[in-house]
């Protein structure tokens, strides 16, 4: 199967059931083919199929710079959980709200949700990412603590400004229109719509200290984040 969507889930901010509704928020919403759903965490979750669970390789790495993620890179690691085409990670502060099919149909081997950080500098942000599997293992291959450390970054070492260090000139979604993506009330989140969706929203990331659930009273948050096919 050529496409893959994974995330990742560890600490307390988040639950299986939020990786329910993302993953049922991607099968309504993803119509191109078939694809997986792949979750990997730091502990045992009951979910039912085709959802699939499995291990994070690197639990030395998981925290707040979420340098686990990472791995996603490796030509290896790849191979082991059968990713032989497109990769999307996705963060589980996502609510998918329309078809995203032209999102990921995309040519160039690296693409990362860039221009929604509001204080941060970095122009990437994690929450949305899409790799050709094979391309960019040097993002895996050369990273360490200690290399992370000396690179710039903002409060603290993270991944994404690993892979701004690695991959500067990588492609991206802007948020907008255009794109489709967006982050809710961040750079790029039209003023004049104040908490109703934006217009052609395909996807919407509460970065930061938001989650989905902190907002389950706005309608289209009800409508999109939620256990259900259709």
């Amino acid at each position: 199967m050529g496409l893959a969507f994974i995330t990742w889930l560890w600490g307390d901010k988040y639950d299986e059931g939020d990786v329910g509704k993302l993953a049922f928020g991607v099968r309504r919403n993803y119509r191109a083919g078939k694809h997986r759903f792949v979750v990997f965490s730091d502990r045992a979750l009951k979910l039912p199929p085709p959802i699939e669970v499995k291990p994070i390789a690197d639990p030395d790495l998981i925290g707040a710079p979420c340098f686990c993620r990472l791995r996603m890179f490796d030509p290896e690691w790849q191979r082991q959980h059968g990713f032989n085409g497109t990769i999307v990670s996705l963060d589980l502060d996502l609510v998918i709200c329309g078809v995203v099919d032209q999102i990921f149909n995309r040519v160039e081997t690296f693409v990362i949700l860039q221009g929604v950080n509001a204080v941060n500098p970095n122009p990437f942000n994690c929450s949305v990412m899409m790799l050709k599997a094979g391309h960019h293992a040097e993002v895996w291959q050369d990273f360490t603590l200690a290399k992370a450390a000396t690179i710039p970054c903002h409060d603290y070492p993270d991944d994404q400004a690993w892979v701004f260090h690695k991959l500067p000139k990588a492609a991206g979604w802007k948020p907008g229109q255009q794109s489709g993506v967006y982050g809710f009330q961040k750079p790029g989140w039209p003023y004049w719509v104040g908490k109703d969706l934006p217009p052609n929203a395909r996807i919407i990331a509460f970065i930061g200290w938001r989650k989905p659930a902190n907002f389950g009273g706005i309608p289209w948050v009800q409508a999109n984040w939620r256990l259900a096919f259709d």
